[in-house]
């Protein structure tokens, strides 16, 4: 038996003021450290080694991935970061208060916007500072490869080309992801063969990790380490 774990981030500053985050690098509150150290606790009970950890370049993931390392103890420079494990970028919506954007656009596009699979919010201009090309920590990213604006599937291909290329090979062993909610979701898509409807209802909490077991790099089980906050989620 093997184990894959993943993990949303803590609660990140723009989590708790409601705002669209995408690729922006906001840090993890107050309460997103605990979710992070209560991650850990979680994950070490479990007893056995991991070998292998990745997050994207974004620090509410990284900062949550060395919370839970050093809950577990293991050395922070076992991390491997990844781009392609970035949140989806939400495009012009980046940095708006959600609740806001209902009430100017409506709720039913502002869903569509977020949770369809293939419809990505307007282009972000570059010359805003949210844009990834201004954003110092996406400097050694060509030029070309940085988004303006994405669908879930277009964070789909690339989370699922770098999943394929560099983590699969290593499902025999013990691995611990922690990214974003639009990240962990395309994995789950791939993972659990979710189609486009289900991926767009499903949640995934901050800071609880998700516990997938493998036999010969088959799936046998999938729970939530904290079940208490995973009673609405949809059950794999």
């Amino acid at each position: 038996m093997s184990h894959l774990i993943l993990v949303r981030h803590g609660q990140s500053e723009w989590n708790s003021q409601n705002r669209f985050t995408g690729w922006v690098d906001v840090d993890l509150t107050a309460n997103g450290k605990l979710e992070a150290c209560k991650a850990g606790e979680l994950i070490k009970d479990l007893n056995f080694e991991i070998t292998h950890f990745y997050s994207s370049y974004q620090k509410r993931a990284i900062n949550t991935l060395k919370l839970i390392l050093n809950t577990i103890r293991v050395k922070n420079e076992k991390i491997l970061k990844a781009w392609e494990l970035n949140e989806r970028h939400y495009g012009e919506l980046t940095g708006l208060n959600k609740d806001d954007m209902k009430i100017k656009y409506g709720e039913d596009k502002i869903f569509k916007l977020r949770r369809s699979w293939d419809t990505p919010p307007g282009p972000l201009k570059k010359n805003n500072p949210y844009h990834p090309a201004n954003i110092e920590i996406y400097d050694d990213i060509p030029r070309e490869k940085l988004p303006d604006t994405e669908s879930l599937k277009d964070t789909y291909d690339r989370v699922i080309k770098y999943y394929l290329v560099n983590i699969e090979k290593n499902l025999n062993k013990n691995i611990l992801i922690a990214a974003h909610g639009n990240s962990i979701r395309a994995l789950c898509k791939y993972l659990f063969d979710l189609d486009n409807e289900i991926i767009s209802r499903l949640e995934i909490p901050t800071g609880n990790p998700l516990l997938i077991t493998f036999n010969n790099n088959v799936i046998k089980q999938a729970k939530y380490l904290d079940p208490s906050r995973a009673k609405d989620l949809i059950k794999f």
